[in-house]
């Protein structure tokens, strides 16, 4: 029964990604989509390629950090295995496990630990993400001129603080174990998202905007945000749909938009891809004295 009604959500999140699209395809004019790629500055594609690999070598040095803090001592090595299957099985395999829950497999095979803790971090993990996601775009907000924000920009302040707190309180209350890296995995966080801001921007110029580029990357921010949330594959067709009306609400070029969203995509499962060797060689999860 349980098998039956994973593949009914599989096969719904990949309705909802096809509708999606399918629907932003609609509302802009394609080929000028197409032709903006076209012309694409090659040039840029690889400080951005190279900034988002960062990123996730930054992302899976801040699990790891986790991992370590609740006694699984995994190396370095393993672990860049570990988070590139990951990225893998999210985004090719969406009828199987998913990239989270087959790491949490994997640990709790290898490692005597509980599983309710392995839960926890991963959970914690992605909100420590999330939060300086959210962060960033108050941050952003508070630099654009959009008329919808100017008397509500001290909510983005108070945001800001407030949601630092609560996530700080909720590691107090709920998961003191973590407390001691909260500091160390916020900073971690800040640069993942830091390196994939940059790593937009140069799409940015690659797509030939130099100026402008804050309510773009405002839009990226919003639209990372929401691809988190479990209704799409890997976050296909919410990221778009977010492009597309974070532009038409900021008065920006759709087309660009939605351009960006698509190189982004592009960078993504290229790199995604390499996780396919961990696929049939499993990685061996080794500690550094291994």
């Amino acid at each position: 029964m349980a098998q039956h009604r994973k593949k009914l959500i599989t096969a719904l999140k990949i309705v909802i990604s096809f509708a999606l699209i399918y629907f932003v395809i609609t509302k802009i004019d394609l080929q000028e989509v197409l032709d903006i790629l076209k012309r694409t500055k090659l040039f840029y594609l690889f400080p951005a390629l190279v900034l988002f690999v960062l990123s996730k070598v930054l992302a899976a040095l801040r699990l790891n950090l986790y991992f370590h803090q609740i006694n699984i001592p995994l190396s370095q090595k393993s672990n860049l295995e570990l988070y590139l299957l990951g990225m893998f099985y999210n985004l090719f395999l969406p009828g199987g496990i998913g990239g989270d829950a087959y790491k949490g497999y994997l640990i709790k095979k290898n490692f005597d630990v509980g599983t309710k803790r392995v839960v926890s971090i991963l959970v914690l993990d992605r909100l420590s993400g999330l939060l300086l996601l959210f962060v960033y775009a108050c941050i952003l907000a508070l630099l654009l001129n959009a008329q919808a924000f100017v008397n509500i920009k001290w909510v983005f302040l108070l945001a800001i603080l407030g949601s630092i707190f609560v996530f700080w309180w909720v590691n107090k209350r709920l998961f003191s174990y973590v407390l001691p890296i909260f500091w160390k995995s916020f900073g971690l966080s800040a640069l993942v998202q830091s390196a994939q801001l940059i790593s937009v921007y140069f799409i940015l110029k690659a797509l030939y905007l130099t100026t402008g580029t804050v309510p773009y990357l405002f839009i990226f921010l919003i639209s990372s945000i929401v691809a988190v949330l479990p209704l799409t594959i890997g976050g296909i067709g919410s990221r778009e749909v977010t492009f597309f009306y974070g532009a038409t609400v900021l008065s920006l070029d759709e087309n660009i938009s939605v351009s960006i969203s698509m190189v982004f995509f592009l960078i993504t499962a290229l790199v995604s891809l390499f996780g396919i060797v961990y696929h049939f060689k499993r990685p061996q999860l080794k500690t550094p004295v291994d």
